[in-house]
C-alpha cells in the first residue's frame, strides 16, 4: 500500500488550499484516512479523520474551517480555509488498511504518506 499526498503550497492568511491523499496498490482495502501536520519545533498532531462511513473527528484549531472528505474508497481530500499562519505546517495523511497475501492471509496496518508542506503567510 502506497500513499500519496498532494496540494500543498504557499498561500496568504485567509486563502484556501485542498490536499489530496491518494492509496495505491493491489490486494487492499482502505478503512478510516487522516490528516496530522507537524510543526516546525511541535510534535506531529491530528487535524482530522474520517471513516470509511463518512464519519469524520477534527481538532479543536480548525473546527469550522477545515473539512476531510472520501472521494472513493482509497481517496481523502482536506479542503482548508481561512487559513491561518498558525496552520503552517508539513501535512502528512494516514490510512488504516486490510491488506490480503497471496495465500488470502489479511494483514492490517496504518500507512503514512509523504508530508506535504503548507505554508501560510500572514
Amino acid at each position: 500500500v502506497q500513499l500519496q499526498a498532494s496540494g500543498g503550497g504557499l498561500v496568504q492568511a485567509g486563502g484556501s488550499l485542498r490536499l489530496s491523499c491518494e492509496a495505491s496498490g493491489s490486494r487492499f482495502s482502505i478503512s478510516d484516512m487522516g490528516w496530522y501536520r507537524q510543526a516546525p519545533g511541535k510534535q506531529r498532531e491530528l487535524v482530522a479523520t474520517v471513516t470509511s462511513g463518512g464519519s469524520t473527528n477534527y481538532a479543536d484549531s480548525v473546527k469550522g474551517r477545515f473539512t476531510i472528505s472520501r472521494g472513493n474508497a482509497k481517496e481523502a481530500y482536506l479542503q482548508m480555509n481561512s487559513l491561518k499562519p498558525e496552520d503552517t505546517a508539513v501535512y502528512y495523511c494516514n490510512a488504516d488498511y486490510i491488506y490480503y497475501t497471496d495465500e488470502d492471509v489479511p494483514v492490517v496496518g496504518r500507512k503514512w504518506g509523504q508530508g506535504t508542506l503548507v505554508t501560510v503567510s500572514s
